[in-house]
């Protein structure tokens, strides 16, 4: 059986609190769950029992039992009678194997398949950073949109973008129905090379009330820079960063290689 103290820090051990809006039983779910899906616990382990959980967490064993109970309904741990709760969730890669192109398209087929709200959208001055990407001055004011994406009524992506040579529209709740990339072309606006980055990175405050997660949970970010060519130069116009829920999307990059690759 796995000892909780040689897997969780003494401040992860500390960390559920009554004060969160998040139920007790829930952010003990939560962080067992991550716990099964980061490989810490493996396949076929025994997790502690209901009274060593109530222990280590300092929460009652009712707790502790709604917790794994939530994690067999979703068929990450098996419990028996007399043998304890083990772990049946078994942790995979992603498949990857159609071709690395269209990404914007693939952004637009997020937005053709989802729902937007539209938090932000006006001209305004971008901060220093968005200025030096983009080659603006100091007064120069711009398009910025904030949205959050959402499929079935759950929110799984904050997206944040500021935009040059397109005016604000006359009616802003555009973008809830029609993807950025489909409106800005429909200004004439064309976009002829991007550069892209995937990390990770933790929610702030932000990030946190708009996907409805707690400040500091894990997300998958998205940053985008878009350039247009102008008089056989590559000028950036357009920077897009997404943040992803990963327990609510998937980012997912198929691949075709060459017989010869």
């Amino acid at each position: 059986m796995i000892e909780l103290h040689t897997v969780f820090s003494q401040k992860q051990r500390q960390a559920l609190s009554k004060d969160l809006p998040t139920p007790l039983y829930f952010q003990l779910y939560k962080l067992l769950k991550n716990g099964i899906l980061d490989g810490t616990f493996i396949n076929g382990s025994q997790l502690p029992t209901e009274g060593q959980l109530s222990e280590e967490f300092g929460v009652s064993r009712i707790t502790s039992k709604r917790a794994m109970d939530e994690l067999a309904r979703e068929g990450f741990v098996e419990r028996q009678r007399g043998r304890g709760t083990h772990v049946t969730h078994e942790s995979t890669t992603s498949p990857m194997h159609a071709p690395m192109v269209g990404l914007l398209q693939e952004i637009e087929s997020i937005g053709q398949s989802s729902t937007a709200v539209t938090l932000q959208c006006r001209m305004a001055r971008p901060p220093k950073k968005i200025r030096q990407l983009l080659g603006l001055a100091p007064e120069k004011q711009i398009l910025q949109l904030r949205r959050v994406r959402q499929h079935d009524a759950i929110r799984f992506g904050y997206y944040s973008s500021w935009t040059r040579i397109v005016d604000l529209p006359e009616d802003p709740t555009v973008f809830e129905h029609t993807p950025r990339m489909t409106y800005f072309r429909s200004k004439g606006f064309r976009v002829s090379f991007i550069k892209q980055s995937l990390t990770a990175c933790a929610a702030n405050a932000e990030a946190a009330k708009a996907l409805g997660v707690e400040r500091g949970t894990a997300l998958l970010s998205l940053t985008r820079l878009s350039f247009q060519n102008h008089h056989s130069q590559e000028n950036p116009v357009d920077y897009l960063r997404v943040l992803y829920h990963p327990e609510r999307f998937e980012y997912r990059i198929d691949m075709e290689l060459d017989a010869d690759t």
